[in-house]
């Protein structure tokens, strides 16, 4: 499999020269973080070594093989990890691919607590990589299982993950503040305005209050929003 690899590289010049090239926002991020440095920049490594080629998207470094996305990686408050895109599809033969909430039906990730665990699984972590590429290669898709669970954009997943009572304070809303939240998350096409969303509605949440509810106390069609607070 590494030698077809290799094999195709050579064939796609354009790509071979973007091999091992560091992108800035990468070194940026990884040279400033006071967390995980060692075991980011190890797992950047490993993905190097398997002739991905780096960018970066969501706001953490990503890594592609002909355009298509294969793994990112990230740290959180408790760990890092290796996320693979389409970690579904893949037979995790070693078991230790985890699935992020129910909600999440593509990406798996491989979570780790030290440099030392990154170190030690590394033909595994290459041996995932390279099955990872091959169902790109081999065009596979997800297949989106129905479901009466809200699913919520990547963006969201990663800001509650490292604020546990945000999370708590979301959950703790009505199915219906939920969906409204959900709907006006989702329907930003740009990851900088979802995030801008997420973190304007925070203290609205944290109140305990939905989208379209009244914060003033004035509203004559309360629990909504009438616009008596224009006139305060």
């Amino acid at each position: 499999m590494f030698s077809n690899l290799i094999f195709e590289i050579i064939l796609n010049p354009l790509e071979s020269n973007q091999m091992n090239i560091h992108h800035p926002k990468v070194d940026e991020l990884l040279n400033s973080t006071t967390k995980w440095q060692a075991e980011l920049k190890q797992l950047r490594s490993i993905a190097l070594d398997c002739l991905l080629v780096e960018d970066f998207k969501w706001k953490q470094p990503c890594y592609t093989h002909q355009n298509k996305n294969i793994v990112l990686i990230h740290g959180f408050k408790e760990y890092c990890a290796l996320l693979f895109m389409k970690g579904s599809l893949l037979q995790d033969t070693a078991g230790i691919l985890f699935q992020q909430t129910e909600n999440v039906q593509s990406g798996r990730q491989i979570r780790f607590n030290n440099l030392a665990e990154i170190i030690k699984l590394e033909p595994i972590l290459k041996a995932y990589i390279f099955e990872a590429i091959e169902v790109e290669k081999a065009g596979l898709k997800v297949e989106s299982k129905p479901s009466t669970a809200l699913v919520y954009p990547m963006e969201f997943e990663e800001i509650i993950s490292k604020d546990i009572q945000f999370k708590k304070a979301f959950f703790a809303l009505t199915p219906g503040r939920q969906r409204g939240y959900h709907l006006f998350f989702t329907g930003a096409k740009q990851s900088k305005t979802i995030i801008s969303r997420i973190e304007n509605s925070k203290k609205r949440i944290l109140d305990g209050f939905g989208l379209n509810d009244c914060t003033c106390g004035l509203s004559k069609r309360m629990p909504a929003c009438d616009g008596s607070h224009k006139y305060i």
